[in-house]
């Protein structure tokens, strides 16, 4: 697909044709399957620890937007898999390098063609946002969008670190949690009854 054309599905929300671009959603079960998986939120507390060793251990690693990566000793080194809801500069994906793109924002117009015709693009369809907006009563982070596509995968072992829903606020900006548009009482909800019933789960604190 040229970039006219991407262009213009963008521009008229035709999600068929920005489909097109999108490896299907087997494609990265397949990559997930069997594997330990280091997920790595942006709170700020992930900063004050020292599992950077444990974080690059694992089989795949997953970042999220522009994944700030303050030392190698709290936040590790790799990137697999880079889950995004923003653009992204050049010089972030330079620093990151990730083997494949997932663009989780319902937000096409964000979308850049760059990334969308990255080799292993994905794109996840509209009724995965709908379907946790509707549980959560408010839109789903990138964090608990990835939570929600691992918990549907084989994958063996899933360990979260930097997720504190907001309690030491994000590496990524300044802002509190009252200024963005999601329920972290109600995401935090949701990840404690996963991990109550999904012995492969479990949040790694930053000490």
């Amino acid at each position: 697909m040229n970039r006219l054309r991407f262009l213009l599905a963008r521009t008229m929300r035709d999600e068929a044709v920005l489909q097109r671009l999108s490896v299907p959603e087997a494609d990265v079960m397949t990559q997930l399957a069997g594997k330990s998986v280091a997920l790595i939120g942006n709170a700020r507390s992930l900063a004050e620890g020292q599992r950077g060793p444990q974080i690059d251990s694992a089989d795949l690693v997953i970042r999220i937007n522009r994944a700030p990566m303050p030392s190698a000793a709290s936040h590790g080194t790799r990137t697999d898999i880079l889950a995004l809801a923003t653009s992204i500069p050049q010089a972030d994906l330079d620093r990151l390098h990730p083997g494949r793109i997932l663009w989780m924002s319902h937000k096409r117009k964000r979308l850049p063609f760059a990334l969308a015709t990255s080799p292993g693009f994905h794109l996840p369809t509209l009724n995965h946002f709908a379907r946790l907006k509707a549980q959560l009563g408010a839109p789903p982070t990138t964090g608990l969008m990835l939570i929600d596509l691992l918990s549907r995968s084989a994958a063996s072992a899933v360990r979260l670190y930097g997720f504190d829903f907001f309690a030491t606020l994000s590496l990524s900006g300044r802002r509190t949690a009252e200024q963005v548009p999601h329920d972290f009482a109600a995401e935090r909800a949701f990840v404690q009854a996963l991990l109550a019933r999904d012995p492969r789960f479990a949040q790694i604190l930053a000490t």
